[in-house]
């Protein structure tokens, strides 16, 4: 329950809200959401819609959030090493394009002499 507390305060902070805020609107104290927050006190399902409904989103959108936020952080994370990865592989062939360049320079030059 300690990532649902992390994703739920997450939400919190991205609304700008306290936790004073959030007990106010979930009409439990600001130590009992605390709880919530920290992964002491285990959700009921009541609870949990309670809180999916105050962030305006489902039960399940809420237990999956920032998941598919960590996939995305991954999926752009790839991006840029494929894009890194495309830049060295360019100026890996430009180099081997000179070295061809150098030899064949070096074999003419041989020839003519």
């Amino acid at each position: 329950m300690k990532t649902l507390g992390k994703k739920i305060r997450l939400l919190r902070h991205q609304k700008g809200w306290s936790q004073e805020d959030v007990a106010k609107r979930l009409d439990i104290s600001i130590p009992a959401f605390s709880k919530i927050e920290t992964g002491i006190t285990d959700i009921n399902l009541s609870r949990l819609e309670q809180i999916a409904t105050l962030f305006e989103m489902s039960v399940v959108q809420l237990l999956t959030f920032n998941d598919s936020e960590q996939q995305e952080k991954y999926v752009s994370e790839l991006e840029i090493l494929t894009k890194k990865l495309q830049e060295r592989e360019a100026e890996v062939i430009g180099l081997q394009k000179k070295i061809i360049d150098l030899f064949e320079e070096i074999r003419r030059t041989k020839i003519s002499v």
